[in-house]
């Protein structure tokens, strides 16, 4: 059995009855079960429609979301999110390179690499490397000053965790940033890479070894056989191309808002929604949502 989920952007809610009946009549669905009115509902399928991403193309031009994925083990034990332009809105990196006065130069090697178009860890040194000198005050800075968090990540954290799931950001970006990003959105754990600093200023280099796409799946590996559960209890989130990966590997990969080559490469898609998406398509309901502490 397989489950179509329909998504709306949550700040329109405009997911239309008409819409999701007529989908699942030419589907021949089951009974529509509306998980948040206007923003999300589902229904069941007994096989894998053949027409899915031409109807997923569709559906796009109207602003909304579609998943089809198998029924069987939808909820997931485990959350496993990227940190920049996932978690948060911006690419910390980015934010720092602005303030060492190289905003425009580190930004586009930012997108190229998150792309897939350029070696992320030749890329990530070569972005630290502008930094040298930088004041490591400059960090509590950006984090003050530039940061904000993508709409529904403390309700999914909440959610999962009230429902037994573990939580863990990984992300290539710095610990300097993860740590209080974790800490905000109740991560159980973080992994990043460590900026180098010397006498208060960043040296312009990071420790080793650097996490990148490798190092994400191995954080799922390794902390899914902690847990005593298997990768397909698993959901990863990310955007950019060293999160393939993981996205791959995961029981359930979703690239949020990801870069087009990314999102091309991923079954699951969440180009309108935001991170509560992520438990519509485990059938979660807005009533089951947990309060965020």
């Amino acid at each position: 059995m397989f489950t179509a989920c329909l998504l709306a952007n949550p700040t329109r809610a405009d997911l239309s009855r008409e819409t999701v009946e007529t989908l699942r009549n030419a589907w021949g669905g089951g009974a529509v079960r509306w998980l948040n009115p206007g923003i999300a509902a589902e229904f069941a399928l007994p096989a894998l429609p053949d027409n899915r991403r031409d109807v997923w193309e569709n559906m796009q031009t109207l602003g909304h979301d579609l998943a089809v994925r198998p029924t069987a083990g939808r909820r997931k034990k485990m959350l496993l999110a990227d940190m920049d332009s996932t978690m948060i809105g911006q690419e910390c990196i980015d934010e720092l390179g602005d303030k060492a006065g190289f905003g425009p130069r580190i930004a586009a090697i930012t997108a190229r690499a998150m792309n897939g178009e350029l070696n992320f860890e030749e890329a990530l040194l070569e972005r630290v490397g502008l930094m040298k000198g930088l004041p490591v005050s400059v960090i509590a800075e950006v984090l003050a000053e530039r940061i904000t968090y993508t709409p529904g990540g403390k309700t999914l954290i909440a959610t999962m965790q009230a429902a037994g799931g573990y939580a863990v950001l990984v992300s290539g970006g710095f610990t300097a940033f993860s740590r209080p990003v974790a800490a905000h959105l109740g991560f159980d754990e973080n992994r990043a890479n460590v900026l180098l600093e010397e006498d208060g200023r960043l040296t312009g280099d990071v420790a080793r070894p650097i996490l990148g796409r490798e190092a994400k799946i191995a954080a799922l590996d390794e902390i899914s056989a902690r847990r005593g559960i298997t990768p397909a209890d698993v959901m990863a989130v990310g955007d950019g191309a060293n999160d393939l990966g993981m996205l791959g590997r995961a029981g359930a990969g979703v690239a949020l808002h990801a870069k087009p080559a990314v999102a091309a490469q991923c079954d699951i898609r969440i180009n309108h929604g935001d991170l509560t998406a992520l438990l519509y398509l485990q059938g979660y309901s807005v009533a089951e949502f947990a309060t965020p502490m």
